[in-house]
């Protein structure tokens, strides 16, 4: 069941993550829309296998996956504009 756990928080938390992260990023660079997603997008090929690596260097199931809850937060600010339009 670890392994599993491990397996789920690489492939899917690692996803998210890479997938929150690059959101930050391109919301926060000082580019235009377009240029800023293009700059944001390089760094994702280095931070999904960092995060499978992440999952699998801890010491436990449940810290590779609280060190990928920093997903949220990233998430958050990248996909703020969205999240006002939708509530609103």
């Amino acid at each position: 069941m670890p392994v599993l756990s491990r397996t789920l928080a690489a492939i899917l938390g690692g996803y998210a993550f890479t997938y929150a992260f690059t959101a930050f990023l391109a919301r926060l660079l000082p580019l235009t829309p377009q240029d800023a997603l293009v700059v944001a997008t390089l760094p994702a090929f280095i931070i999904y296998p960092l995060a499978i690596l992440w999952a699998f260097a801890c010491r436990s199931a449940t810290r590779a996956w609280l060190g990928l809850a920093l997903a949220a937060p990233l998430a958050l600010v990248g996909f703020w504009p969205q999240l006002v339009r939708a509530l609103a």
